[in-house]
């Protein structure tokens, strides 16, 4: 007995008041479709349907078993998406993450995973600015430092660390400072939008602390940061992968090394988790932790 299909068959009758317009749509004679509604309503031993020569009625049964057979229908039909999605990911995929980052690390790794998921449609958008992932703004999210507590799933990938750079320019005409507190009199770049921990974090005498640095310039991410400081606009803290190649090559000098505290800063990828968590999001999180196991990025492993 195909129950489903008699469900099927019984809905568009009911939405359609009509055996020939379900018939049409069903490719079948409404003498076939009638010989069904007879056999559920035998089999209920109720009558779901009034039919005259000229109408067709839902009867209160007929109404409570509509709905409960829409139902049904709608469960049986995400049921069977969701074995389908997990042989074969697919839909669009909203991935988020920082500029620096996402051009970084996002972006190269997009192609392979493209290639070994071709029905997934990968939408990227970078921006320094938290996307609410919990409101649907975004599938997946790459985050960098310290996560709020909330009803997110993170899974680690790796981690990366901070440096406070300046050019040979900025320093010859404000000088080089030799302790943090020397800061107050400079010029820092910092970012245009709340941060967990808005001041620069230092290590004096074994301690701890966190000095508030003001300047003339914020911006909304870390790779313009590393720029205005090549530049000379002023002094910037920003992720050692931001800056590296201008270290090599001279045009930015770190600064206060030995006050460091070498504080990491933990790469996550952020997202909606639990029982039905889409099948592109789980492969996608699965493919990030594992170029970061293989070192296909560069973040220092946790």
């Amino acid at each position: 007995m195909d129950v489903a299909g008699d469900l099927e068959i019984f809905t568009l009758v009911a939405g359609t008041r009509s055996f020939s317009a379900a018939g049409r749509l069903l490719n079948l004679a409404p003498s076939s479709v009638a010989r069904v509604i007879d056999r559920i309503e035998a089999r209920l031993g109720v009558r779901l349907l009034l039919r005259t020569t000229r109408s067709l009625t839902v009867t209160a049964e007929g109404a409570t078993y509509l709905s409960s057979a829409r139902r049904i229908l709608a469960d049986l039909k995400e049921t069977e998406q969701l074995i389908t999605d997990q042989s074969s990911p697919r839909g669009r995929l909203r991935v988020s993450g920082s500029i620096l980052y996402g051009k970084a690390f996002l972006v190269p790794l997009l192609r392979d995973f493209i290639q070994r998921h071709p029905g997934i449609l990968v939408d990227i958008n970078l921006t320094d600015t938290v996307v609410d992932i919990a409101a649907g703004e975004a599938d997946v999210a790459l985050r960098l430092g310290p996560l709020p507590d909330g009803p997110l799933t993170a899974r680690k990938l790796g981690e990366t660390h901070k440096v406070i750079v300046a050019s040979p320019d900025y320093l010859a005409r404000r000088g080089t400072p030799q302790i943090p507190e020397d800061l107050l009199d400079h010029d820092c770049v910092n970012f245009n939008f709340k941060r967990a921990a808005p001041g620069w974090p230092f290590r004096k005498d074994g301690n701890d602390y966190s000095l508030m640095v003001k300047g003339s310039v914020e911006t909304n991410n870390g790779d313009t940061q590393g720029q205005l400081a090549a530049e000379g606009v002023g002094i910037a803290r920003v992720c050692i992968e931001t800056v590296e190649h201008q270290i090599k090559a001279g045009s930015l000098v770190p600064l206060l090394e030995a006050f460091n505290p070498g504080d990491g800063e933990e790469i996550h990828a952020v997202f909606v988790g639990g029982a039905h968590m889409p099948a592109r999001v789980r492969c996608f999180v699965d493919y990030l932790i594992e170029c970061f196991a293989s070192r296909q990025v560069h973040p220092r492993s946790a």
